[in-house]
């Protein structure tokens, strides 16, 4: 792995378990006056517009926005730039009315998959269920990755060592305080991260002032900007359709849309973080552009970190350490929590446990949580996998959310639709080195088809899964 050394392994491996210690000990006292399942599970149905706001954007922000955007901005262009700040965005908006309706049509509720099971039944249920810990399960594993390679790649600091101290910190804190702990952190996280941001941005631009805008970038690179280009389109709507499925599936999103307080708060903070979220994710993904048109190339992965450390101070990577280790425990105490609430609520339905479904679910998130820490400490991509929850979750969007606004969708008519997604979908999902896929290059020749869809895999498996669903729906 490549690294650039200007910290010191020593101040970064305290700087990461001084800014660890101080969440976890934050979110420890401020839960402990906040006992019972209903605080742990969805703080107790009462939180406000501040903190709610706070936990949408501290939780959708993580460690991924230094790496993600920027990267697929180098091939995608301008379309995947947006289509990755409206995918991370949009869901937000779509929770502003599906949120209400579950809200007063379920108002008991504490996760999407128990509002699933008391929707259709336990087949489908048992479907999403596998969908929903597949694709947070990875989310979480990205996230650790993520923040050891930032570190690593600042201070040369072994992986295992920044993996160990986040997960476990993050692990203690939140499976004491729950969401409460999670959504307190979460405040003192998103002050940290608009203030460390705006720095960020502040180095960034004053860095490379000439060429932070687009008439560089069409002088250099004008094919990223061109509409004509069909990677532009086609990453654009893969992203946007890929991300924004995946999300509305984040069970961590549908924790907090049952805290709020309220309707009216729920819908304003709703609002409020997606006119945050969308322009720091743009703002990203522009980087990545620059970064491409000043040297055509430059590692994807660190588009994003080739113009902020053209300068390479000392007080700038740690400010850059400090905001990837606050993005990443925001994201992690999220998913930990996410993950362990569908095991207390929904866990008697697929576990015969003769016990307490709560413990059972700290031994399992434990679990996973060693998992977490072992492929981490790797830095192995989990990129495919990533990608092959994102497919997943697209073939089942359009049927379980559509069916709560129609009567016409059985639980069969919906399971069928989804497992026929799934598998139409996997005929032309990419082959790990993108080149063929089994319907593409295994079953038939590539020559068979046109050059667009031989290299158009990913979109064309993301735009069928999500769409062919739709012509199941009266199967019977």
């Amino acid at each position: 792995m490549i690294s650039i050394n200007i910290l010191s392994q020593t101040s970064a491996i305290l700087l990461t378990l001084a800014l660890s210690i101080i969440f976890l000990a934050s979110g420890i006292y401020y839960s402990r006056k906040y006992k019972g399942l209903n605080n742990y599970l969805i703080a107790n149905r009462n939180i406000g517009i501040f903190p709610l706001t706070a936990s949408f954007v501290s939780s959708a922000l993580g460690a991924w926005i230094l790496f993600g955007p920027a990267s697929a901005a180098t091939w995608g262009g301008i379309g995947a730039v947006i289509g990755y700040a409206l995918g991370t965005a949009f869901p937000l908006l779509i929770l502003i009315t599906l949120g209400s309706k579950f809200r007063k049509s379920f108002p008991k509720a504490k996760t999407l998959i128990e509002v699933i099971r008391l929707k259709f039944g336990k087949q489908l249920f048992k479907l999403i269920l596998f969908l929903t810990i597949f694709y947070m399960a990875i989310f979480l594993i990205a996230e650790v990755t993520a923040v050891s390679i930032l570190v690593n790649y600042i201070s040369g600091t072994s992986l295992w060592i920044i993996a160990l101290i986040v997960v476990t910190s993050s692990l203690i804190y939140t499976l004491y305080g729950g969401l409460r702990a999670s959504i307190f952190t979460d405040s003192i996280q998103f002050i940290v991260l608009i203030i460390l941001l705006v720095i960020v941005v502040s180095f960034l631009i004053s860095f490379n002032s000439t060429q932070f805008n687009f008439e560089f970038i069409k002088l250099n690179k004008p094919n990223l900007l061109s509409v004509e280009h069909l990677p532009n389109f086609t990453a654009g709507l893969t992203f946007f359709v890929a991300v924004a499925a995946t999300n509305l599936f984040h069970q961590g999103n549908w924790q907090r849309v049952y805290a709020a307080k309220n309707n009216i708060i729920l819908k304003k903070s709703l609002l409020i973080s997606f006119f945050l979220i969308a322009p720091v994710v743009f703002f990203m993904g522009f980087s990545g552009l620059v970064a491409a048109s000043i040297d055509s190339n430059v590692i994807s992965d660190l588009a994003f970190f080739s113009l902020l450390f053209r300068e390479q101070t000392t007080l700038l990577s740690l400010i850059v350490v400090i905001l990837g280790i606050s993005l990443t425990i925001s994201s992690i105490d999220t998913l930990i929590n996410a993950i362990s609430s569908l095991i207390i609520v929904d866990g008697n339905k697929i576990i015969n446990f003769k016990g307490n479904y709560f413990k059972l679910s700290n031994y399992l998130i434990i679990l996973l949580s060693i998992i977490v820490f072992v492929i981490a400490s790797k830095g192995l991509s989990i990129l495919y996998l990533f990608l092959l929850a994102d497919l997943f979750c697209c073939s089942a969007v359009l049927t379980v959310f559509y069916s709560f606004f129609t009567k016409s969708i059985s639980e069969k008519n919906a399971y069928v639709s989804i497992i026929i997604g799934i598998a139409v979908g996997l005929l032309f999902f990419p082959s790990p080195d993108f080149s063929k896929s089994i319907l593409i290059g295994i079953l038939f020749p590539i020559d068979f088809f046109p050059s667009f869809m031989s290299q158009s895999l990913l979109f064309l498996s993301f735009l069928i899964a999500t769409f062919v669903p739709v012509f199941t729906w009266k199967i019977k």
